[in-house]
């Protein structure tokens, strides 16, 4: 494999196979914003050009994930393009398979979408904007300057002791509940993307209730006529680890649920049908 470290117009890291399949996959983290360089090479080992950039907190970049651009996103996929890349992919977990799924409706040379731990609506900024400012909240994203609907958090929601991490599902349950109106303007639209989706998710994540969110972006991929697998496991938790991938690291902060052999079990049973979607 080659590997290129990239600084301009993000950070991020190209890894190159020794023999190329003609897809490309756009590696893209959660919350985290860290560059998935571990995810990228097993990637890169089975035949993908495999790309993971920065998208929040780096130079020019929101330092949160506030009114994001998804032409961010569009600009990763010119780059795989430009290096030969034929069938292109997207693979992200969390706020990233948020952004990956957006990025499919608007950018029609994205063939397969791999969403672990999906949400099935346009959440608020999770940190600040280019302001610094935390509130009022902003749409996570934007498309040609214009901020997509969005829902945001319900304040009054009580998270409980913050002397230890803490589970923050409820948060987006007692949201959605507060601001239904809002949800189907937010709604990701699925239905709207040529792309072929494989959903991720378990049914103890602690984070976001992504399951069901899995579930209902499913149904209504497949009504519209798209092709949508959904793989799930009810004892894995926010964090599915593919194989080869080490353990997820310990979070101060955050429950994610489901325990580590479930997580990696989940990976395990998705990662054919990984493979089979983007090699194909």
């Amino acid at each position: 494999m080659e590997e290129r470290e990239l600084t301009e117009p993000w950070e991020g890291v190209l890894v190159a196979p020794d023999s190329d399949s003609g897809t490309g996959v756009l590696v893209l983290s959660g919350s985290s914003g860290r560059i998935e360089q571990e995810r990228a090479r097993i990637l890169a080992r089975e035949g993908m050009v495999a790309l993971s950039i920065r998208w929040f907190g780096g130079s020019g970049q929101p330092p949160g994930i506030c009114e994001v651009p998804l032409e961010t996103f569009v600009s990763a996929i010119d780059l795989l393009e430009s290096v030969g890349v034929r069938r292109f992919c997207l693979l992200g977990v969390s706020k990233g398979a948020e952004a990956a799924l957006l990025t499919s409706v608007y950018d029609r040379r994205v063939d397969g979408v791999v969403a672990l731990s999906p949400t099935s609506v346009v959440w608020a900024n999770v940190g600040p904007g280019r302001d610094g400012q935390r509130h009022p909240y902003r749409s996570s994203w934007t498309w040609k300057g214009h901020p997509l609907p969005f829902v945001p958090y319900d304040d009054e929601w009580a998270a409980g002791p913050k002397d230890r991490p803490v589970a923050i599902r409820g948060w987006y349950e007692r949201s959605e509940e507060t601001f239904a109106d809002l949800l189907p303007a937010a709604s990701i639209p699925i239905e709207e993307t040529r792309a072929d989706v494989l959903l991720v998710a378990g049914g103890d994540d602690a984070m976001w209730p992504s399951l069901p969110f899995a579930e209902r972006l499913a149904d209504r991929h497949r009504a519209s006529g798209g092709t949508t697998h959904l793989i799930s496991r009810a004892d894995a938790g926010h964090r599915p680890r593919l194989p080869g991938e080490r353990p997820a690291p310990a979070a101060p902060h955050f429950r994610y649920g489901g325990h580590p052999s479930a997580d990696a079990e989940l990976g395990a049973a998705a990662w054919p049908h990984i493979l089979r979607l983007c090699l194909r």
